[in-house]
């Protein structure tokens, strides 16, 4: 339970920084940088128990590369999308009686840019994170993080800058988009972690996927390894 309670956790933080520095939010840049640090701050914390996802389309995209099990998958899902409404409870209660303005944005600009931007952030996650050339590597968190921050400050004006189906839940939930539009957040961002996977996995044919290795294996291999010692 360990890794489902961290996707929770990570989750949860990640909502939770949303919902705050999105509604009433100050002028400037405070949103994005916010946001962008909070994931790369929790992918670090994370990152070595669950692999650091908190996102929906990010355990899609692993699943398909071979580094998360199946049986792994719902409960991902579960994690994640519970730990974002956690954050919604959380963030309804610090901001009560905040006036929130929900955005109407446009299905096309909407659909491409969170498309374009999860596809990014999948992307980079399977590069850095799952890949056995990086594997180890202690910059990971910080490239994940910025991603997400890019992304944020590139096209938060057209839809928002969700890029991941649990936050687009959130946001919805506490009403700074319309439930209208959730159609066009979850499926523009499955699909493009989806098509990261695809994009990785061709990029690197000569890559196997990752073999995911059970206790009752590392067991056996222990107790092979005594017994011929």
């Amino acid at each position: 339970m360990n890794k489902y309670l961290m996707e929770l956790i990570g989750t949860f933080f990640l909502m939770l920084t949303v919902g705050l520095t999105v509604i009433a939010a100050p002028s400037g840049v405070i949103a994005p940088l916010a946001i962008g640090s909070v994931l790369m701050i929790m992918v670090f914390a994370g990152g070595h128990i669950s692999g650091g996802h908190y996102n929906p389309a990010v355990s899609l995209g692993a699943w398909m590369r071979g580094s998360l099990a199946t049986k792994d998958v719902v409960p991902y899902w579960i994690s994640q999308l519970v730990g974002a409404l956690l954050a919604v409870g959380a963030v309804a209660f610090l901001k009560a009686g905040v006036p929130i303005s929900t955005m109407a944005p446009a299905v096309l600009p909407t659909f491409v840019a969170e498309f374009l931007f999860t596809f990014a952030l999948v992307f980079v996650v399977l590069s850095t994170a799952t890949s056995k050339s990086t594997a180890g590597n202690s910059y990971f968190g910080l490239a994940i993080g910025f991603t997400v921050m890019v992304g944020a400050f590139a096209v938060g004006d057209i839809s928002g800058a969700a890029f991941n189906p649990a936050v687009a839940l959130g946001i919805s939930v506490l009403g700074l988009v319309g439930w209208s539009a959730i159609w066009m957040y979850l499926l523009s961002e499955l699909l493009a972690g989806v098509a990261a996977a695809a994009a990785f996995q061709f990029i690197n044919m000569e890559m196997a996927p990752l073999k995911m290795v059970t206790k009752e294996e590392i067991r056996e291999a222990i107790h092979l390894k005594a017994k011929a010692g």
